[in-house]
């Protein structure tokens, strides 16, 4: 079975492939202070809870956008897994081409979206990652990474307007019954939710429009779903899209 880890600023998102079926996913907290040894623990205590050993795992692929996290990991999979992990970085065939002015600036984790998009939907197709930032990640016809667009995350943001104004509570990220907030708690879930739906719609039409064509809509990271209920402008939403890119480019690199 492929182990594929993404790490992300806010999460680390975990699936585990046996082929082209996915067995499990979970999510776990990123932090930098946590060792190999203690990521070792707490991955393999998730793992058995799903009824998997350290055993079943054959390969591992990773990629991270978190790049003190990158050898923790590499070193916990080689010590606790005795597999080398396939790590995405510069010179690992992806099966796309970046054009962008310096390829090597591009997120590990965008070009896996990218990878996955192409495989599943073809192009064109614009992919929006809401996760720690919101992304926007555009896929030519021919499959080509064409570039995109990068917002603070719903989260960021929301987190930001708690810390930096002091009558300001900290909130739970749902959408409110209606726009015009009655009271404080409403009127910022209403301000961040529905200005983040503002947000994406005008990002995918403004993109639509420069390309000269409707395209479809991708979401994926931990509040694409909150997100495309109140929107008819995402086409699907897909939870799983780093983890598929990642299966995607550990076969396209299997000896």
């Amino acid at each position: 079975m492929l182990l594929a880890i993404d790490i992300g600023n806010t999460e680390i998102t975990v699936g585990v492939f046996d082929g082209e079926q996915k067995k499990t996913t979970f999510q776990m907290t990123t932090s930098i202070h946590r060792t190999a040894d203690e990521n070792a623990v707490l991955l393999i205590s998730i793992l058995k809870s799903r009824g998997l050993e350290v055993f079943d795992i054959k390969d591992v692929a990773l990629c991270s956008v978190v790049p003190p996290l990158t050898s923790i990991f590499d070193d916990m999979v080689k010590r606790y897994f005795d597999i080398s992990p396939l790590i995405v970085a510069a010179g690992i065939k992806t099966g796309i081409r970046i054009c962008m002015d310096n390829p090597k600036e591009v997120g590990a984790d965008r070009i896996v979206d990218a990878v996955a998009a192409k495989h599943l939907y073809g192009g064109p197709v614009i992919i929006v990652d809401m996760g720690t930032g919101t992304t926007f990640e555009i896929v030519s016809k021919n499959g080509d990474y064409l570039g995109g667009a990068i917002a603070p995350g719903i989260l960021s943001s929301a987190e930001a307007l708690f810390q930096r104004a002091a009558m300001l509570p900290r909130i739970d990220l749902t959408a409110p019954n209606r726009v015009i907030g009655t009271n404080t708690i409403d009127a910022m879930k209403s301000g961040v939710v529905y200005g983040y739906v503002g947000l994406v719609e005008s990002m995918v039409q403004r993109i639509q429009k420069e390309l000269g064509a409707k395209i479809k809509v991708v979401a994926t990271g931990g509040f694409a779903g909150l997100i495309a209920r109140q929107t008819k402008i995402i086409d699907e939403v897909n939870a799983d899209l780093t983890l598929i890119g990642l299966r995607l480019i550990y076969e396209m690199n299997r000896e």
